[in-house]
């Protein structure tokens, strides 16, 4: 095989797709479009879809304007990466299979309707009770299905 079609052929780097993942989770989050974010940024709504799939690499410079457009500490794009690269829960523990998914979770629109409901909860307590029951229920659903 040719360098240029391995080069073609390669798969986003599982880092780049993860932050991308937090970007687009945080601007819907906000309720922003990408082109509203693209303009903030002086570049093209198509560069903000390919930052979020992972295919193109978000410099520095960017991530930080990024930060401050989204209102998010830089560490906001690495919170689910651990030191070896892989994604995890909030919890702390290995996501397993769940870091290939976040883009199709991301496109339903029950996730994105919960996400933003979640995100105007401004009681930490209750966000926590809300975390607890959805996880109880996802692992409930899990073993059913063994």
């Amino acid at each position: 095989m040719s360098e240029i079609n391995s080069i073609t052929e390669s798969k986003p780097d599982p880092v780049d797709v993860s932050i991308g993942s937090r970007l687009r989770l945080r601007r819907l989050a906000m309720g922003l479009s990408q082109n509203t974010v693209a303009q903030s940024l002086g570049i093209t709504f198509q560069q903000i879809q390919k930052y979020e799939r992972g295919t193109n690499r978000i410099v520095a410079s960017r991530l930080f304007r990024l930060s401050q457009v989204l209102q998010v500490p830089v560490q906001y794009f690495f919170q689910d990466l651990a030191q070896n690269g892989r994604s995890v829960t909030p919890e702390g523990e290995s996501a397993g299979e769940s870091p290939d998914r976040v883009p199709e979770l991301l496109s339903q629109r029950d996730t994105l309707r919960m996400v933003r409901a979640f995100s105007r909860i401004e009681d930490a307590s209750v966000r926590r009770q809300i975390y607890a029951l959805v996880k109880m229920v996802g692992e409930r659903d899990l073993g059913a299905e063994c």
